[in-house]
């Protein structure tokens, strides 16, 4: 008879040596970096193993239903089929990259800036920022408060999936938006998981953003802006919204320059050039570049973002939200266990359930929408609209 496989149990003394090596490459990195011995979980339910604890949570993030959905995800441009276009997969590449490059030259934690970078947009939804506004519009309809993408990654990854992530982990994904605030960050330190869910519930109840805990979650806050700004000029050029003849504001052009290369170049050096991460502490632009960036976001907002070409389907929109959600709802006050609500999220093996046992209604239906690609949530809508036929007969 063919006896069953042993799980295979790792060499205490190469695992032993991994993890000395692994201290030695932290000893060479700037005294105020994040190290492993700082890392917080908040079940501790596993021994740690030859990973570094921010490496494990990169790789928790990756493993997870709501990172494979990144896939299909907005980043700017909804409703553009247009293959060489940003997606919010590609986005948390780039900022991922960008984010390490900086933190590398500061002498700051890589593993942490990945696995940061990797899960801060887990809470993205369908049709991107302006699909987070017809959301939390609903949810605060039904009482549940507003909705907030940083929010939801951090719901996503420490109660839905339940990953048991460090708190420097998710506290950086908590903290990574309000780019306004990216002229300069020093990071506040953070004491308990207490005060982490206070900080979480200040976000969700709309209150201004503390800074990140650690100098990794202040990089990549950065580097989300540098993964962008050139990026989207790039996409709305390449679909149409702008042409070579709709000139870039001149602070901006004589500053930061004028292609998606050029701006990361500048923001990049511009950042290692006046940061300090060695003794005080902090990520900070010159005041030109400074100047110069905040005068590229209105043009952005102006020419891009809120342009008549991509605003134009807005209204239908809004009523696939509005349809969407009073659909998954009565599903719930119905029971009705073949809707997709419960065979697509409530019923699966990955759902955390101590989350279902507290969540009520109107969060079940906020966050079973908030996870779906643009696709399927048009398929989702489709099916609430349209009638179903029946081919032949009834079966």
């Amino acid at each position: 008879m063919k006896r069953p496989a042993r799980k295979r149990v790792p060499d205490p003394e190469h695992a032993s040596a991994v993890r000395a090596l692994t201290m030695k490459r932290e000893a060479l990195l700037s005294s105020l970096a994040t190290t492993s011995a700082d890392a917080v979980r908040r079940y501790d339910r596993e021994p740690e193993d030859i990973r570094t604890p921010y490496s494990r949570d990169a790789d928790r993030i990756i493993h997870t239903r709501a990172y494979t959905r990144y896939i299909d995800k907005t980043q700017v441009f909804y409703l553009v089929d247009n293959d060489h276009i940003t997606h919010r997969v590609i986005h948390v590449q780039l900022v991922s990259k960008i984010a390490r490059t900086i933190g590398r030259s500061l002498r700051l934690n890589e593993d942490l800036i990945e696995a940061i970078a990797l899960g801060h947009d887990i809470g993205h939804i369908p049709y991107g920022h302006f699909g987070e506004s017809c959301l939390s519009a609903l949810c605060e309809q039904h009482g549940i408060g507003r909705f907030s993408h940083n929010v939801q990654s951090v719901r996503f990854l420490d109660q839905i999936e339940d990953c048991d992530l460090t708190m420097q982990v998710l506290d950086g994904i908590l903290c990574h938006n309000g780019e306004a605030d990216d002229i300069r960050i020093a990071p506040e330190p953070l004491f308990g998981w207490a005060a982490f869910d206070r900080k979480v519930q200040e976000n969700a109840d709309g209150r201004r953003s503390r800074p990140p805990m650690t100098l990794e979650g202040c990089v990549v806050k950065f580097a989300d802006t540098i993964a962008y700004i050139g990026r989207d000029l790039q996409d709305a050029r390449d679909v149409g919204l702008i042409d070579d003849r709709t000139a870039i504001p001149a602070q901006a052009k004589d500053v930061l320059g004028s292609t998606n290369r050029e701006i990361i170049n500048t923001l990049i050096y511009d950042l290692l050039e006046n940061s300090d991460a060695e003794e005080k502490g902090f990520i900070l632009y010159s005041h030109d570049v400074e100047q110069a960036l905040i005068a590229l976001r209105v043009f952005s907002r102006q020419h891009i973002y809120d342009n008549p070409k991509l605003t134009a389907e807005r209204r239908k929109i809004q009523r696939m939200y509005f349809t969407l959600f009073s659909s998954c709802l009565e599903s719930l006050e119905q029971e009705d266990r073949t809707a997709m609500i419960y065979t697509d999220f409530i019923n699966t093996r990955w759902t955390n359930k101590r989350y279902l046992k507290t969540a009520t209604p109107p969060e079940l239906v906020r966050d079973f929408i908030a996870g779906m690609t643009d696709r399927y949530f048009a398929k989702r809508y489709e099916e609430c609209v349209i009638p179903r036929r029946v081919e032949g007969k009834f079966r």
